[in-house]
């Protein structure tokens, strides 16, 4: 092979996803690669070019246009332009070389012949953009399933032994005695060799002393027999799954048919660690805020290892928002045990991320209060004590405050039913600035504590009005359409240009956030009372407002930008370093780089649909 076809091939071989062919392969492309050369204002494909080519950037930029003239994305050195193989850009009508830029071309026929027997491969450059984008998500899902430590952890690594056993024919005292002395919950039962059953503290208690039965008895009369066994072999979450399906507690493990060890439900869930349900347990048990402060210091752990898992960003929103909520429970009941029972029904609300589910660690606190109408002038005061002493805990568990003051212990919003009747039809009826600003916030409301109907009954009423109110619609589409999806400068993305974050994209503002936005008009343009992003858009799936596939693609979108959001919040998190949401391309590989192309080119859709409904 010549220098320069050398050259060539490791150009081809450092690029994604072709880095995963064979050498042999990447030579065969090779040969079939033209080299055209593109000035300023040309466009592709090159004048003579007939049938749709691939090009590879060796030099130079391009840039590529819908046929409205709006600008899709730009690609640079190292990129591949993939517009004339893919079906996905079937739309896209201008090329346009933005410098002179030198390209290496091939054929989009010759291409598939060489990788049709890459399947991971084809599929780049056969799928969509979208349906890419659905494969990624899939496979991120699937990874989280396969991820789990309690199938990849064998029973060997953490079972109790030597396992405590006792003879059959020893009795019930003697049996209580041994568990007793040695601190144990269950013993095995056994007749010589042969294990016979077991018996725990449960059998003791229901078995025995629930029906006055003689302690000099043998324990064989109070034991389950036929016992479930379990391989040291298998994994921990074989175990987990046995133990579960039979409602037992205790699983001995046998190794070479010889009984070696006993794993207990305990240590299962030990094994897994830090968990929501674990740890909304111990909230629920707290005695003081400075408790709850010790087990909110748990939470970045948490979301770290949900990480480092693959769980999925909707998981690890519904998880830490779960744990809020049951952080604000705790805090409302510690302060109704110190202020006494509230003098009328009230509604204790989360607003934004925690309403909708999708809140990460340590986020800000927006929350509100809906008291009834019974409520009298002096009654405000014990209400006041409520949410100073509730944000002031949430504060000290690291949810910090809210900087504009969506909090229950701002005046305005702690108001009698009626007056939040009023807020809301004020703002769709008269959609001006802030009102369009409270939308984002107040549109989005859960009932954590308290007398859910209070929210219900001003939902429903504002949803009826937003349902035929198409003047309120067109304005808050036109408000969620300033926040755009950074694609088409600096190569490919928008990025951040000064300060600390300079060269990163913002996730959180130009990509989560549109969605969440449209998802929030999907909704009240059809009366859906979910307030969860993705079920949002699983509502509204089909409607008059979103197609079935616009809802999919959006709810890839989502997911895809959530876990690149997650993982990256676990490294800074990892790292002792404050999280945010600005993410460098650096961080991620080229080909999350092209996923995340896809995600933001199926949001500057949607946008556009939208625009032109309510241009």
């Amino acid at each position: 092979m010549s220098t320069e076809l050398a050259d060539i091939h490791d150009f081809i071989k450092a690029i994604e996803p072709f880095d995963q062919l064979p050498d042999t392969a990447v030579a065969r492309i090779v040969r079939n690669i033209s080299i055209c050369y593109v000035r300023t204002g040309e466009q592709l494909p090159p004048a003579g070019v007939q049938v749709p080519m691939l090009y590879f950037l060796r030099k130079g930029a391009l840039a590529y246009f819908t046929e409205n003239n709006e600008l899709l994305g730009k690609y640079g050195e190292g990129d591949i332009c993939t517009v004339f193989c893919n079906p996905d850009e079937n739309l896209v009508v201008n090329v346009i070389p933005e410098e002179d830029t030198l390209l290496c071309a091939i054929s989009c026929d010759d291409l598939k012949a060489v990788i049709n027997d890459f399947p991971n491969v084809l599929r780049f450059f056969i799928q969509t953009g979208a349906q890419r984008l659905k494969q990624q998500v899939l496979k991120i899902n699937e990874e989280a399933i396969m991820a789990s430590t309690l199938m990849n952890t064998s029973i060997e690594d953490f079972y109790h032994a030597p396992v405590v056993t006792i003879d059959h024919k020893s009795s019930i005292k003697d049996a209580a005695v041994k568990m007793t002395e040695l601190n144990f919950s269950c013993l095995v039962v056994v007749d010589g060799e042969k294990l016979s059953g077991i018996v725990t503290d449960k059998d003791l208690r229901r078995r025995c002393i629930a029906k006055g039965l003689d302690l000099n008895l043998p324990v064989s009369n109070i034991m389950t027999p036929n016992m479930e066994v379990i391989d040291v072999n298998y994994s921990a979450h074989d175990a987990l799954i046995k133990m579960t399906s039979q409602h037992i507690h205790h699983l001995p493990v046998m190794k070479d048919g010889v009984l070696t060890g006993m794993v207990t439900v305990t240590d299962l869930m030990n094994q897994e660690g830090l968990n929501a349900v674990n740890m909304s347990s111990t909230i629920g048990k707290a005695t003081s805020v400075e408790e709850l402060v010790s087990i909110s210091k748990m939470l970045p752990k948490l979301q770290i290892r949900m990480a480092k898992l693959g769980t999925t960003a909707d998981h690890v929103g519904k998880t830490i928002s779960a744990i809020t909520c049951a952080f604000t429970v705790k805090l409302i009941k510690m302060a109704k045990q110190k202020y006494g029972p509230e003098p009328v029904p009230f509604a204790w609300l989360a607003a934004g991320s925690q309403a909708r589910q999708e809140q990460f660690a340590h986020s800000d606190q927006d929350n509100a209060l809906i008291i009834s109408n019974d409520m009298r002038p002096e009654d405000d005061a014990w209400f006041k004590q409520l949410a100073t002493f509730v944000s002031d805990g949430l504060a000290a568990c690291g949810f910090i405050y809210c900087p504009g003051d969506v909090m229950a212990t701002n005046d305005k919003w702690r108001q009698p039913q009626h007056v939040w009747q009023h807020y809301f039809e004020r703002w769709v009826n008269t959609p001006e600035p802030m009102a369009l600003m409270h939308s984002s916030v107040f549109f989005d409301l859960n009932c954590v504590f308290g007398d859910a109907d209070l929210l219900n009954e001003v939902r429903a009423n504002m949803l009826k009005q937003t349902q035929r109110n198409t003047l309120f619609i067109a304005h808050l589409s036109g408000n969620a359409l300033k926040l755009r999806p950074p694609l088409g400068f600096f190569r490919d993305f928008v990025l951040v240009s000064s300060g600390k974050n300079k060269k990163a994209l913002d996730l959180k503002h130009n990509g989560i956030a549109p969605i969440v936005d449209l998802a929030r008009i999907y909704a009240l343009s059809e009366g859906i009372t979910a307030v969860n992003t993705i079920e949002r858009l699983k509502q509204a799936s089909g409607t008059p407002s979103l197609s079935k596939t616009s809802a999919a693609n959006l709810i890839d979108a989502y997911e895809f930008l959530g876990m690149l959001r997650a993982e990256h919040q676990a490294r800074q998190l990892q790292d002792g370093i404050e999280p945010d949401n600005f993410l460098a391309p650096k961080e991620i590989s080229r080909l999350e780089r092209e996923h995340l192309k896809d995600a933001f080119k199926v949001i500057k859709t949607m946008q556009s649909n939208r625009q032109s409904t309510y241009g």
